[in-house]
């Protein structure tokens, strides 16, 4: 999946690790599996970079990751995954089933930081870099091609930052480093399958795509959340 949008790994890696790791050693092990398939698509796909579309996101996200780094460990995982959840479920099929995608270009350069910063934030709280600059390409109505170059960019060089961000404070224990090895062998291949997939899907069939995949992650994340926070 990661391959094919660009993104999405943490998403639905965590929606199962959930149900079995600490939040803590799921959101490390959610950035080093999303870190691996970013850097298996640079391998294996050509990647546009334009720096002019990219640096408002990425100096949002310097802002953004620190901080969602610095709440993970005070922020019970439900409630997280409860908004993430709720946001996703609701607003993505809206858009998903909408005859005509509400594009705006409203903000400039100052909205996409703030888009940055909140993938940046959810980034460090898990690996969701992609979800909110997604969104948020989507409603900029981008092509395809250039949407994803930069969620693909943004996500390679926020998710190294949140990586760096884990080491720096004591999140990467000795259990991460034992099962990034088995998570890498498996991540890899994967990849290389979506950046295949990718080259054949047209805009429309692209753009729902990722909006569908978005909508069943936040049900799982919901169907996740609740019980726990009523039980």
């Amino acid at each position: 999946m990661q391959g094919i949008s660009g993104f999405a790994f943490s998403m639905v890696a965590m929606s199962f690790w959930v149900w079995g790791l600490e939040p803590q050693l799921a959101a490390v092990l959610a950035v080093v599996g999303s870190l691996t398939g970013q850097l298996t698509a640079v391998g294996t796909a050509r990647r546009r970079l334009d720096l002019h579309d990219l640096w408002p996101f990425l100096a949002g996200a310097g802002v953004g990751v620190p901080i969602g780094v610095a709440v993970l460990p005070l922020l019970g995982a439900e409630v997280f995954k409860l908004i993430l959840g709720g946001v996703l479920a609701v607003w993505c099929p809206v858009m998903l089933f909408s005859r005509r995608l509400p594009h705006t270009t409203v903000g400039g350069r100052w909205a996409d930081a703030l888009a940055g910063a909140g993938g940046g934030f959810m980034g460090g709280l898990g690996g969701f870099t992609g979800v909110v600059p997604t969104l948020w390409c989507t409603l900029r109505g981008l092509d395809k091609d250039r949407q994803r170059a930069i969620v693909q960019n943004f996500n390679l060089a926020t998710l190294a930052f949140t990586l760096a961000g884990y080491v720096a404070s004591g999140a990467v224990s000795g259990r991460v480093l034992t099962l990034a090895p088995l998570l890498t062998a498996v991540v890899v291949p994967a990849a290389w399958l979506g950046t295949r997939l990718y080259r054949g899907m047209s805009a429309e069939v692209f753009r729902r795509f990722v909006l569908g995949l978005l909508s069943l992650a936040g049900l799982a994340m919901l169907a996740s959340a609740l019980p726990r926070l009523l039980g």
